[in-house]
């Protein structure tokens, strides 16, 4: 199974946290949208077998029309094996999400929305520069889960000025609302962001590592209450709505990604395309791929696996690493794990190295420590 990833390089405005590839300029839009067609087209034979989700990211995707939508899915569907019923997502900001487009999408072959919220207070949107208020979010929301049941929405905590009152009370919209999945992030300083600058002339306080810290396990404790899986780290999902896009990219599966700045990944070789939308356009419409290439070596495929396996609740499987990579790495991985199996912070069960509950804000710092380095 594959997956396929377009990403749609266009907003209305620019968050202060972004560092995604993205232009306000929407002239080119059209052109843009041929573009990724024709990369679709070009990279055909990467892919051999069925494709099981198609995700729109970016950028803002609902700046697209529902026309220009249905166009590259049905260039997906000309072109690539597609299994019946397929996850085919589309990221949305609540301000595009009106009653109407909420309807039209419902009628497409979109059958999953992921939404923008960030946060239901203005307060926090407008720091951050969000194009929608609060009441959009509420609103979009109220709208949306009259015609789809799979959606999952966006939450940053971390804000400065967000009290862990009000990152409660912004869990707990969320939950009124009966949503199937929430993915929640903390804010962090990206470099050359607007952010960043605000923070330096201090127009805005720094993040505050413990408090984020702290609003993560309000978030987990609050959405495992009510009978969310904490399945990634940043991922929260009722049993059945996982998002099976990003669960394939956690497990390793192959994924092509189409549009500037998209990564691509088949199993052995990533690559990523260019992140300027001028020069993609002209280079696609001249039938060459703008992308760079690496091969990775087999410790650059060890030290992936044992990032994406602890983020996750499948882990790494040690007899999956002993057949893949040999039991070198096995006995390595055994042995720079031990203090933090000592101290509670991994465990081993099943064969499996997982993260426990009071290491998971933590894994990444953990994961770096188990790499395999030459």
């Amino acid at each position: 199974m594959s997956s396929i990833y377009i990403h749609i390089p266009f907003c209305k405005q620019a968050c202060h946290y972004c560092d995604f590839h993205f232009s306000t300029q929407l002239g080119k839009k059209e052109a843009m949208v041929q573009a990724i067609a024709k990369e679709l087209v070009l990279r055909k034979s990467e892919v051999d077998d069925v494709v099981e989700t198609i995700y729109f990211g970016g950028g803002t995707p609902s700046v697209l029309s529902n026309e220009e939508i249905e166009f590259l899915i049905q260039t997906v569907y000309d072109h690539y094996k597609v299994m019946d019923r397929p996850e085919i997502t589309l990221e949305a900001n609540p301000d595009d999400l009106s009653n109407h487009r909420i309807i039209q999408l419902s009628n497409s072959p979109i059958n999953r929305l992921s939404i923008g919220i960030q946060s239901f207070f203005d307060e926090d949107l407008k720091l951050m520069n969000r194009a929608h208020n609060a009441s959009e979010a509420e609103k979009c929301i109220q709208e949306a889960t009259k015609y789809f049941d799979n959606i999952t929405i966006d939450l940053i905590y971390g804000i400065p000025g967000m009290d862990n009152k009000r990152w409660k009370a912004n869990i707990q919209k969320a939950l009124d609302f009966g949503l199937p999945h929430i993915s929640s992030y903390a804010l962090t300083v990206e470099p050359r962001t607007a952010l960043q600058k605000f923070i330096e002339k201090g127009v805005v306080p720094n993040v505050d590592d413990e408090q984020a810290q702290e609003q993560f396990y309000i978030l987990v404790d609050m959405l495992e209450a009510q009978g969310f899986v904490n399945y990634e780290i940043s991922n929260f999902g009722k049993p059945g709505f996982f998002s099976k896009n990003n669960t394939a990219y956690w497990l390793g599966k192959t994924y092509v990604g189409v549009g500037p700045s998209a990564h691509s990944f088949d199993g052995k070789n990533r690559s990523w395309n260019i992140r300027n939308n001028p020069t993609y356009i002209k280079k696609i419409t001249e039938g060459i791929l703008p992308m760079e290439i690496e091969t990775l070596s087999q410790s650059d495929r060890y030290n992936e696996a044992v990032m994406t396996g602890l983020r996750t609740i499948w882990g790494v499987d040690l007899e999956w690493v002993a057949s893949d990579f040999g039991e070198k790495y096995v006995e390595y991985l055994v042995l720079q794990s031990q203090k933090y199996r000592d101290s509670g912070l991994l465990v081993e069960s099943e064969g499996k190295l997982l993260a426990t509950k009071k290491s998971k804000f933590l894994v990444d710092g953990i994961a770096s420590d188990l790499f395999f380095v030459k």
